[in-house]
């Protein structure tokens, strides 16, 4: 009797990303754990302030005119100006406009920094439950943690599509993987910066 051999399907690109940069985002992962970032709102604020400084960054990509037709629905995925809210309400200060430090990528790495911007959003539902022990929630000071109102699951799946069916070279999903490891390590820097 004979059985056939299985043979894996291939990896998608969304998966192939989330390889290439697994080490980068975990690193992350723990560095913002060991902040404590829910441990007060005093701690919160350093957060928001985190989060600011990244989401100007990526802000100018979501009004990119290659990226939107690209991604669908980019310019209903930004979350800058719920973070503006967000910090309002904790420290009842207008926060800073602050300038990009994006300019310039190229669209494969502009890629990688939407895809760590989104799955951020994807795993904010976690946060949102840190963020109620504090007293906070999607209506004040934890805005930016609330999920879109299609649902998370769907909002990152379109994104997930799109991300999937792009016609790309192996150079520049290795460009695009870079942009993600950039925004991760970004991200890092910012902890480090606010948190000590």
């Amino acid at each position: 009797m004979q059985t056939e051999l299985q043979t894996p399907a291939a990896q998608t690109r969304i998966q192939r990303l989330k390889a290439l940069t697994d080490v980068t985002h975990e690193r992350l992962d723990k560095r913002i754990m060991a902040a404590d970032p829910f441990a007060s709102r005093e701690r919160y604020a350093l957060f928001l302030a985190v989060q600011h400084h990244f989401h100007a960054d990526v802000d100018p990509l979501f009004t990119d005119p290659q990226l939107n037709r690209l991604v669908p629905d980019l310019p209903n995925r930004v979350r800058l100006e719920a973070l503006r809210q967000d910090i309002f309400d904790i420290t009842g200060k207008v926060p800073p406009v602050l300038t990009a430090g994006t300019g310039g990528l190229g669209i494969p790495a502009a890629l990688g920094w939407l895809y760590v911007a989104e799955g951020s959003n994807l795993g904010a539902a976690f946060l949102l439950k840190q963020a109620a022990r504090l007293g906070l929630s999607e209506e004040f000071g934890a805005r930016h943690l609330a999920g879109h109102p299609a649902g998370r699951g769907l909002h990152w799946r379109t994104f997930v599509a799109a991300f999937n069916g792009f016609d790309m070279s192996e150079a520049e999903e290795m460009d695009m993987a870079e942009g993600a490891k950039a925004a991760f390590r970004r991200v890092h820097a910012l902890v480090d910066e606010f948190f000590g």
